[in-house]
């Protein structure tokens, strides 16, 4: 939600007014370090990057010496239906790629702007929790400062607290091509410093969070003597990806049951086709205290994990 946001934004006006920033590389002594990014597309978008047959990657790889993947339909995320592309390579390659890419985004949308500068849109990257601090600095001064350089609308979303284990969050730009790519720039030079960002490379797309739903049961009480046993019913759903589903089942459903029986909760999964709003997530409900559900969502969520690593390799 736009409320909640923690906002650093240029006015578009204001920008357009300003004289253009002076030619300069952010990335000046980084241009041969290793880099990635990743960002957020629609299917539809997603469809016009890879292009017939996968000519348009290929090309855009070709030209650019970058890297560039897709997740698949179903890894979107989370709290979106949005794919996610990774652009990695050495900082000059990435920057290449995602000019060829947000240039054929911005040509697929067909906008009619009449005026020089350009229409202004947005692109949302990813990046951890744990870099964004570099990106603001302190006192807000970085952030402020790259908003000044390239003209860009900067901001960066709080993290999704309606999914446990999300440590990613969204860092929307607003702007012409030329002002989302010179913002680009400028936060590539942060974070290609910052051991964080290096290692969210490797991290799959498919992310292994907890969506809550959380509801509790009447436990009964209401007399003078509150219980305090943590053997009042709780209850969460979470998602775990189709194709997963049959390592967390086990054959028979051994696998299953083991888990409920380790951690002493009841676990649900949703039948087929029966997938978390948005996604091709198959829902698997988990009943009992506190401590129970814990317990089995660790496991469940450590055979997801096991499953993505085997994916990857």
């Amino acid at each position: 939600m736009e409320s909640t946001e923690s906002s650093y934004v240029s006015s578009p006006e204001a920008a357009r007014n300003r004289s253009p920033p002076p030619p300069k590389s952010a990335t000046s002594g980084n241009e041969e370090k290793p880099a990635h990014i990743k960002f957020l597309v629609s299917n539809a978008a997603a469809g016009s990057v890879i292009g017939k047959g996968g000519s348009t990657i290929t090309e855009f790889q070709s030209k650019s010496g970058a890297r560039i993947q897709l997740s698949r339909n179903h890894e979107t995320f989370p709290g979106t239906s949005d794919r996610i592309i990774m652009v990695s390579g050495t900082v000059d390659d990435v920057l290449k790629a995602m000019e060829l890419i947000l240039a054929k985004l911005l040509n697929e949308l067909n906008i009619e702007d009449n005026d020089d500068v350009g229409p202004r849109t947005k692109v949302r990257l990813i990046v951890p929790n744990s870099s964004c601090g570099s990106i603001i600095g302190k006192g807000g001064a970085t952030i402020k400062s790259f908003i000044e350089d390239s003209q860009a609308g900067i901001k960066i979303s709080p993290l999704d607290n309606n999914f446990y284990g999300l440590n990613d969050r969204l860092v929307t730009l607003t702007g012409t091509l030329d002002e989302q790519m010179q913002a680009i720039e400028l936060m590539l030079s942060k974070l290609c410093e910052d051991p964080h960002y290096s290692q969210a490379m490797h991290a799959p797309f498919s992310y292994a969070v907890t969506h809550y739903s959380m509801n509790y049961a009447p436990n009964g009480t209401g007399g003078k003597f509150p219980n305090h046993k943590e053997d009042h019913s709780n209850s969460i759903m979470i998602g775990v990806p189709d194709e997963h589903i049959g390592l967390v089942l086990g054959r028979g459903g051994r696998n299953i049951m083991e888990i409920g029986q380790l951690s002493g909760a009841r676990i649900k999964i949703s039948d087929r086709g029966d997938f978390m709003s948005g996604t091709t997530d198959r829902k698997v409900t988990i009943t009992g205290s506190q401590r129970a559900i814990r317990q089995a969502e660790s496991m469940i969520m450590q055979k997801v994990a096991n499953a993505s690593e085997r994916a990857m390799d």
